[in-house]
Parts: C-alpha cells; sequence; structure tokens
C-alpha cells in the first residue's frame, strides 16, 4: 500500500521529512525563507514538469505567483511523474510534480546524478472512478474494479455484465492514464496488488482532459484520474463510489482528508532540488510562495486541501530547505 510508503519515505534525507505541518500565516522558518521573498523584485526561470494529476495545481500557483513576481518565468510541463522524474534527476528541472512517491530506481538515479531533493506533499487526491452518464452504475467494488482490469480480462471482459449480474448488458469501454503516469502507477497498485500490472486494451493518454471527453463521449466508458478533473466535469460524468469492504464510500474532499475514501485517496506532491532552491532565488522564491499559500493555491485549482498535521509537515519540511 502506498499508506506505508509515505511511512518509509518519510525516514530518508533524500525525500525529506513529511511529518510536519504547515500554518499558513505563518512566517518562514529559518532558512526556508531566506533564500527569496515575495516582496523583493525577482526574475530568472523556474522550469517544473511531471504529474498531469498536479499540473493544475503548479499551474494556479505560477499564476498567483507571477501577481507579485511577474518577470519570474514559471513554466510547467505534464510529461507524466515518471517523465517528470527523469527529467528532474537529469537536472533539467527544478521541481518535479508528482502523483505518486519516487521509486528506488528513481532515487538511485538521482542520487548518481548528485541531486538532491526535498519532498513536499502539497494536495490530497480522491482517484475518481467515472462512467460516461448513460451507464446506470453507482458503486464498484474493489473486486470488481480488479476484474475489469486486471491483465487477464484483456479481450475478455468487455460488457459491463461481465463484471457483475446486477451489472447492465451493455459495451465497456476503459479510458486511462499512460505507463508514464504516476497515477497509473498508483491505481494499478492499490487494485490489481502490483505497480505497471494491467490490461493494455484500453485507450490511454498522460492529459486527462483526453480522458474526461473519452469518457464522456463514449456509451458504457468507465476511466479513472484525479478527483479535479471529475470536480471540473461533473455535468459531464458519473463518479462512482468505491467499496473496499466496507460499503460504498463516494470521493470528496471529506472522505479524502478522513481517511475513508479506500484505498483511491492518496497524497500529491512536489519534489525540490535543493541546489536550484539554494542557488536560485527566483526557484527558492517560488517555493516558498507556493507552499505559504496553499490554501489559496487548492481553492483556485480546486484540490483537495491538506488536513492539519499535513499542513504542518509542509511548513517544516520548507523551513529545512536550504538550511
Amino acid at each position: 500500500m502506498r499508506g506505508a510508503a509515505v511511512n518509509r519515505t518519510t525516514l530518508r534525507r533524500y525525500a525529506a521529512p513529511a511529518s510536519m505541518a504547515l500554518a499558513l500565516t505563518f512566517a518562514l522558518a529559518a532558512c526556508g525563507g531566506q533564500q527569496g521573498s515575495a516582496g523583493e523584485g525577482m526574475s530568472g526561470a523556474v522550469k517544473i514538469d511531471g504529474s498531469s494529476t498536479v499540473e493544475p495545481l503548479s499551474s494556479a500557483a505560477s499564476e498567483l505567483y507571477s501577481e507579485e513576481q511577474p518577470e519570474v518565468q514559471v513554466t510547467v510541463g505534464s510529461s507524466g511523474t515518471s517523465g517528470g522524474f527523469e527529467a528532474f534527476c537529469a537536472g533539467r528541472t527544478d521541481i518535479s510534480d508528482a502523483s505518486r512517491q519516487i521509486e528506488p530506481e528513481e532515487e538511485q538515479v538521482c542520487k548518481k546524478a548528485g541531486i538532491e531533493y526535498t519532498e513536499l506533499q502539497v494536495a490530497n487526491d480522491a482517484l475518481t472512478v467515472v462512467a460516461n452518464k448513460n451507464v446506470p452504475v453507482d458503486c464498484v467494488t474493489t473486486a470488481q474494479l480488479k476484474k475489469i482490469w486486471s491483465p487477464s480480462s484483456e479481450g475478455k471482459i468487455t460488457n459491463w455484465q461481465q463484471v457483475g449480474p446486477s451489472f447492465p448488458d451493455m459495451p465497456l469501454k476503459l479510458f486511462g492514464p499512460g505507463t508514464d503516469s504516476g497515477t497509473f502507477d498508483y491505481f494499478t497498485e492499490e487494485i490489481n496488488g502490483e505497480e505497471g500490472v494491467s490490461r493494455a486494451d484500453y485507450e490511454a493518454s498522460e492529459d486527462d482532459n483526453v480522458l474526461v471527453d473519452g469518457v464522456a463521449n463514449t456509451p458504457g466508458a468507465l476511466g479513472y484520474f484525479g478527483y479535479t478533473y471529475y470536480e471540473e466535469n461533473t455535468d459531464k460524468l458519473k463518479a462512482l463510489e468505491v467499496d473496499s469492504g466496507n460499503g460504498c464510500v463516494a470521493p470528496s474532499a471529506q472522505t479524502a482528508q478522513s481517511g475513508e475514501y479506500t484505498p483511491l485517496a492518496r497524497p500529491l506532491f512536489i519534489y525540490v532540488n535543493e541546489k536550484s532552491y539554494s542557488d536560485e532565488p527566483q526557484v527558492a522564491s517560488y517555493v516558498d510562495f507556493y507552499v505559504q499559500n496553499l490554501q489559496r493555491i487548492t481553492e483556485a485549482a480546486k484540490y483537495i486541501q491538506l488536513n492539519g498535521q499535513q499542513e504542518k509537515a509542509a511548513q517544516d519540511a520548507l523551513s529545512g530547505l536550504g538550511g
């Protein structure tokens, strides 16, 4: 489970502590705030790439930041979590957006290249299973999701009725993220029991908006992606409740924060290159702004905010950057 991975990673220096919290009205502690103040005139570039799920959040942060620092050029790519870590560990970006934690293999690539970093949780997500609005299904079990997405179902499970006897007799068309996506990694581990293990006969895209349109415009369609993309398209899509053994639970900010929405509630991260933070004032200024204004940013981007403990963790991790 990813929850166990969170605890493991917080003990490592390379993925800096995540057991601390953000107080949005705090002044930055010692080292964290000395690198750059939003009140100072900044220039230069901040390069970000990675998760398409986190991209709207970092883009919202850059838009709000540009109101205070218009001369700083913040670019936010969305090559997927894996693609983002590849660029990050090669030193091509300052920040990597991630919808999962960095993998041991990626850690080793970064370490070999001398890239030291700090992990900051910036939001929560309720990875959402969605269906076309014509599908008369309201809830699926994790066992049924595994039946749908298991490699053994490839070319075989093509009708909703094959998933469960109470489901309709209608074609089942699947849409989901590509293999470079952290959402794909998370979903396959939690649902299929092993990261990266999935049937391949589905419409895949690293662009979540493509998945939204595919599910919305295909009768009988089923897909999955981050909660924000569902929330922005409630008029087009139906979110299915998920039953992991304790009854059907709908994805929402409340159920993600409380832990009720299992196993698909997950943390969202940014990874900050510590050298960029120390050596490039505009990078430090942007990261400081990002963490100090998480409430504004998550509201603007319609993301699920951190709970109190997670907020404190983000602020504490930030205070250790550059120190």
